[in-house]
């Protein structure tokens, strides 16, 4: 029996992402948008968030090997004091975040773009996750910094990786703090007539 599921292209790099979308039962194609993120700005951060969503998705869906795909474009930003904190530039900026951040909270806003290449359409939306950090010692900031894993995520931490001890608690969705909020993906898809669950690979059907 030939599989008439539509293709799912996630227009990130991002593991944490395509972990994500597999534990969902989902199996997505790769393709890396390319996108100058510094070059985009917007009035807030959680619009922001919602612009560099759209402009990755967008730059996928015009190449020619996403035709006919859903595409999903995604990008998170910590909202703290109003500014909008992407990934730290070097260690010493990672070490600072770090500092101005223990024993505040942020919120984590990440955009959810998809376009779907078979008819045009598209539909964008940005998830809110307020997280409250811990406070690590100077000591313990140094060493996760030492890491490398801060300067690769947006905000200088993630939930599921070295920083995880030093994060109190979450409010909201904690797959959206990861990188990408499935029940809102649900919610866009079904927006441009797609069940999730059409999505899934036979291995999880």
């Amino acid at each position: 029996m030939t599989d008439q599921r539509r293709r799912l292209v996630l227009a990130s790099q991002s593991p944490a992402r395509l972990g994500l979308l597999r534990q969902a039962g989902l199996e997505p194609e790769v393709i890396v948008s390319g996108v100058d993120e510094d070059a985009l700005s917007a009035p807030t951060p959680a619009e922001l968030a919602r612009v560099l969503a759209e402009a990755k998705a967008s730059a996928v869906a015009g190449r020619a090997e996403a035709a006919g795909a859903l595409v999903v474009g995604c990008d998170s930003v910590l909202e703290l004091d109003g500014e909008a904190l992407g990934k730290p530039a070097d260690a010493e900026e990672a070490t600072a975040r770090w500092k101005s951040m223990r024993g505040r909270a942020g919120v984590l806003q990440t955009g959810h773009c998809v376009i779907d290449t078979a008819t045009g359409r598209r539909t964008s939306a940005t998830a809110s996750t307020t997280v409250r950090f811990g406070e690590p010692s100077d000591a313990e900031i140094a060493a996760y910094v030492a890491s490398g894993e801060p300067l690769y995520v947006a905000g200088a931490f993630t939930l599921d990786g070295r920083s995880a001890p030093f994060i109190d608690g979450i409010e909201g969705d904690h797959g959206n703090v990861i990188g990408l909020s499935l029940p809102l993906l649900r919610k866009l898809l079904a927006e441009l007539g797609v069940g999730i669950t059409e999505l899934w690979s036979p291995a999880a059907s």
